[in-house]
């Protein structure tokens, strides 16, 4: 029997090492930068013991952002710059990856995997797109060989398209981290994660396979959107413009009232409906075409709070309920504010309480998901597929 190449035999010994070094790489809908968090990993699957090592964040350039946004969340672009695109980010994100392990005085040889989420320029569940004999679809960037190349370092790229093959919609996939790190038997949970996006997973109290994970609607996408239009800033700083605004409640309502909030769950949605056009329809629906700028970005900080608030008292109705925030909108005080008022009866706070920042929570996921493809097992958890993720790129 012929013995396996190079690149299998490493791959090989890396799953079966009783410790691996892994990368997680996050680039979100808000494109703020890259999350790069280094963690190490013993074991997979429910018996996982996890450390977070190091993370940083490392700025996206301005004009770095306007390329990207050049093809994001549009239905038309040109082909061109998403394929000049998709190589060039691995590559980019190669460099930040050597950068960071620099910063941090690890040699790229220390390190087994990178698992890098990429980004995301389009997502299309059915629901959303309703395009007759269509599935389920979504597309990230940033190509797992030119990021292998780049480091040296094993890459597991390319996560949502397994789910989506297995019959998901590609997201949202906190629940495998989620399940994993944020299970508690005897509690009733919730890890809240407010990114571009906001979704949640539940995790109850005593049963994996009760756990739902599942977009809510907007999360800072919206406010972030209306920030760097009217007001050349990226986004709401501590809340200073909503603090300062007041919320109009025949737009908040108007804003409220689309079909995706009647979805069945679990569902998935993105910038591609929660975007400017959407509140201008809405103004259009209420002809409310002059209100202030300072008042819109109070109202879509607003809209942000009532739909997590509405969907979490409308299916989590639960006494000693913990609910548990990551992402931007963690470090929002209107919105955080907001969900105290309005969820008096859970305790709220951020993931640092668990042990896991808030701010390398997703990055960290997809390290998790890393480690699970190369030596996890297919979990069934909820009514999302039993299926391992990513795709993998050798080095050389």
């Amino acid at each position: 029997m012929p013995a396996l190449n190079h690149n299998l035999q490493k791959l090989t010994g890396i799953a079966q090492k009783e410790a691996r070094l892994g990368i997680g790489l996050m680039s979100g809908t808000s494109l703020d930068g890259l999350d790069i968090a280094l963690c190490k990993f013993k074991g997979s699957g429910t018996q996982t013991a996890f450390e977070l090592l190091n993370f940083i964040t490392i700025p996206y350039q301005e004009k770095f952002k306007y390329e990207v946004q050049q093809v994001f969340a549009k239905k038309e672009v040109s082909l061109e710059k998403v394929t000049l695109l998709n190589a060039y980010l691995g590559t980019f994100h190669g460099e930040l990856v050597l950068q960071a392990l620099n910063e941090w005085g690890i040699n790229p040889g220390q390190v087994d995997f990178i698992a890098s989420h990429g980004q995301t320029i389009y997502h299309a569940p059915g629901h959303q797109h309703k395009q007759p004999g269509y599935g389920n679809a979504t597309l990230q960037i940033g190509d797992g060989d030119h990021l292998a190349v780049t480091t040296g370092i094993l890459t597991i790229s390319d996560f949502r398209q397994k789910h989506i093959a297995a019959g998901g919609e590609g997201a949202p996939l906190a629940l495998y981290g989620d399940v994993l790190l944020g299970s508690k038997p005897g509690e009733h949970r919730i890890l809240l994660n407010i990114g571009g996006i906001a979704n949640l997973t539940y995790l109850p109290a005593d049963a994996v396979t009760e756990v739902l994970c599942t977009d809510i609607g907007p999360g800072n996408t919206l406010i972030d959107a209306a920030c760097r239009r009217y007001f050349n800033q990226p986004y709401d700083a501590d809340s200073q413009i909503a603090n300062t605004g007041e919320v109009n409640q025949v737009l908040l309502d108007a804003l409220l009232d689309h079909p995706f909030f009647r979805e069945a769950l679990p569902k998935t949605t993105g910038p591609e409906l929660f975007n400017l056009e959407y509140v201008a329809d809405a103004q259009q629906a209420v002809r409310l075409f002059n209100i202030n700028k300072t008042d819109l970005v109070a109202t879509l900080s607003a809209f942000t709070g009532r739909t997590i608030s509405n969907f979490i008292r409308t299916h989590f109705n639960l006494p000693g309920l913990k609910i548990f925030v990551s992402g931007g909108g963690a470090r929002n005080p209107y919105i955080i504010n907001y969900l105290k008022s309005t969820l008096p009866n859970a305790a709220i706070a951020d993931t640092s309480t668990l042990g896991i920042n808030p701010d390398a929570k997703e990055a960290i996921l997809f390290a998790l998901l890393g480690n699970e493809a190369l030596c996890g097992e297919p979990m069934a958890i909820g009514k999302n597929p039993a299926v391992l993720m990513g795709k993998f790129s050798f080095a050389g």
